[in-house]
């Protein structure tokens, strides 16, 4: 849901967006329905797309730090992202988590070259990447995620509002006890907190999105093989008229980071209706069962995947390997 519209009063000729009001979710905007913002026009660079963009700053509520805009409402609009913590405003998910479970393809370009002239041209005509179709597992799939972190529905999850942790009392030097505004924990080193802002954006490489979309592929029996050199998946109860081009292109097509040259090679069995599908990468097949985790649907009909078995290894090398 989003809060505001945007305003595109001389954006394209002067190269800088200026608004009116935000594009935010429910969690960022805060439970006070007489929030208070403060606006600045042009008062910093989108991380997005680099251009000056109105900045508002607000507090959601008692006890929560103050938030503010990071990208540009053009660029949340092209994502339909909020524009504090760039996740879908319908789901409350990251962009990653949503573009794989409805096979969505990317449609703001990352490059320097080409963001400058995408976002012109988005504002000049109206231009909007196209969705395509959006399958109905997908939609449940999201629905179910996104009530499962209080969306969806459900009661708005206020815990990313909390201040920030106090790096005086992590080294053991804040005198302010009870009256310092920061939280009094001690940050937790993972994978969580090494997230990027253009990386949640462009639904690459999110640790917050691997997170949800592993733990859906471990329940559906889809969890990475702790054999590293598997990297194909199993395709079986594959339609009659099947063929190698229709799988290409259902995994290039459904797989938002995947493209044809990061298929190595399919071995179709047409006799028993199955087929290996060989990457070239590891994390390329690892994308590819997070998809193939919502549900596959080749010429209609529902397909079962699974992964790929670990090569036998000789009686020769395995004694290499305990040595």
């Amino acid at each position: 849901m989003s809060y505001g519209f945007m305003n595109k009063q001389g954006a394209a000729s002067t190269g800088s967006e200026a608004a009116e009001t935000p594009i935010l979710c429910d969690t960022c905007l805060g439970p006070n329905p007489y929030v208070r913002m403060s606006k600045q026009a042009h008062g910093k660079e989108c991380k997005i797309c680099d251009r000056p963009f109105t900045v508002f700053r607000w507090s959601p509520g008692a006890g929560m730090r103050f938030k503010k805009t990071e990208i540009c409402t053009t660029c949340a609009k092209i994502k339909n992202v909020c524009q504090t913590c760039i996740l879908d405003l319908q789901y409350g998910l990251p962009v990653q988590v949503r573009d794989t479970a409805l096979g969505l393809q990317g449609g703001a370009p990352s490059s320097d070259i080409n963001k400058q002239y995408y976002v012109q041209r988005v504002e000049e005509q109206s231009l909007l990447p196209s969705s395509g179709p959006s399958s109905r597992a997908g939609q449940d799939l999201l629905k179910q995620l996104s009530r499962a972190r209080g969306g969806a529905g459900g009661q708005p999850n206020y815990n990313r509002n909390k201040p920030h942790l106090c790096s005086f009392y992590a080294k053991g030097t804040c005198t302010r006890g009870d009256e310092c505004p920061f939280r009094h924990e001690l940050p937790v080193k993972n994978e969580l907190s090494q997230q990027n802002i253009k990386d949640r954006f462009h639904g690459r490489n999110d640790p917050v999105a691997r997170k949800i979309l592993g733990g859906h592929a471990a329940a559906a029996g889809l969890a990475p093989p702790e054999d590293k050199d598997v990297t194909s998946l199993f395709l079986s109860a594959l339609p009659p008229t099947i063929t190698e081009d229709a799988i290409r292109t259902w995994f290039v097509t459904q797989v938002p980071t995947l493209k044809p040259e990061h298929i190595k090679s399919i071995t179709l069995v047409p006799a028993s209706k199955c087929a290996f599908v060989n990457f070239r990468r590891r994390e390329e097949a690892e994308a590819a069962a997070l998809r193939c985790a919502v549900k596959v649907q080749i010429e209609g009909q529902d397909v079962r995947v699974a992964w790929g078995r670990s090569r036998p290894v000789g009686k020769g090398k395995a004694a290499a390997k305990a040595e």
